[in-house]
């Protein structure tokens, strides 16, 4: 008994300490932020005088409403489209069980060992063919592409665990397979779809890589690859810089506390089933 209270305690002591590390940069970028322009402040001291106002001007000094409506922009253009082709793939690869789907599946498999930085380099001369650098596709159409082995990956975790009895019975009531998919197991998908478009919504949104090797002008890019610009033109000014990071990052830490109950449901329906 003794033993498990102090496992207990020592899991509980554990998690704060990682609890504190997580949020002591953010922390230290508040902080900083709250300091008068052009100094360079140390540590976490907080300010005699907080500058409320830096949040607002480097709103403005770094065109945050553009960066904010390409991101948006570039978010509505490949997470629908990644979802859409990633549960059709998973579908037909995890509960069709079609012909060849297994050699589909591992082809997926192996695209998950490609990273980002060994493929830049013939992207840019493809994207460049294409006639699409400097434009939101040369972000889009990639990004699309990239993050399909794992968006299949993902959803034919689902499909592969719903009971074929289910869909035995639908096609004995006369269901096609495009009826079948659409009417009875895209619903059933929910809580994978949302959970998938929560991790690419993240991923897009904080895409710094392909926004500033493909696209030069700053206000096409995503917010992230928007901070490169703006950290060159006021690198210097430290609390604005830490002002504009906060800004960049608030999107994202909105759409995870709004939704990590049930992105964590999602990852617990998972494991059960696996």
């Amino acid at each position: 008994m003794i033993g498990v209270r102090r496992e207990g305690w020592t899991g509980r002591v554990l998690l704060v300490l990682l609890m504190a590390a997580t949020l002591l940069p953010f922390v230290s970028l508040f902080v900083t932020a709250l300091h008068p322009e052009g100094t360079y402040p140390s540590g976490l001291d907080w300010p005699a005088d907080p500058q409320w106002g830096n949040f607002l001007r480097a709103f403005e000094v770094a065109r945050l409403a553009e960066f904010l409506k390409s991101s948006v922009l570039i978010v509505l253009g490949v997470v629908p489209v990644s979802l859409v082709i990633a549960t059709m793939a998973g579908f037909a690869t995890g509960h069709l069980r079609m012909p060849g789907g297994r050699v589909v599946f591992l082809a997926f498999v192996l695209g998950l060992t490609l990273p980002f930085e060994g493929i830049i380099t013939p992207l840019y001369f493809q994207v460049r063919d294409m006639g699409l650098l400097n434009s939101r596709w040369a972000i889009i159409l990639p990004l699309i592409g990239l993050y399909m082995p794992f968006s299949v990956y993902w959803m034919r975790a689902h499909f592969v665990n719903m009971p074929r009895e289910l869909s035995e019975s639908a096609r004995v009531d006369g269901v096609n397979t495009w009826q079948l998919f659409w009417r009875i197991h895209v619903p059933l998908a929910t809580p994978a779809l949302s959970s998938l478009a929560i991790l690419l919504f993240l991923w897009t949104w904080n895409q710094f890589l392909l926004a500033i090797v493909l696209v030069d002008e700053p206000t096409k890019r995503t917010m992230a690859g928007a901070l490169g610009a703006f950290q060159g033109q006021w690198g210097t000014d430290i609390p604005l810089l830490c002002a504009g990071s906060l800004l960049i990052l608030a999107p994202t830490l909105v759409v995870f506390l709004v939704f990590q109950r049930r992105f964590v449901t999602a990852l617990l329906q998972g494991s059960l089933k696996g």
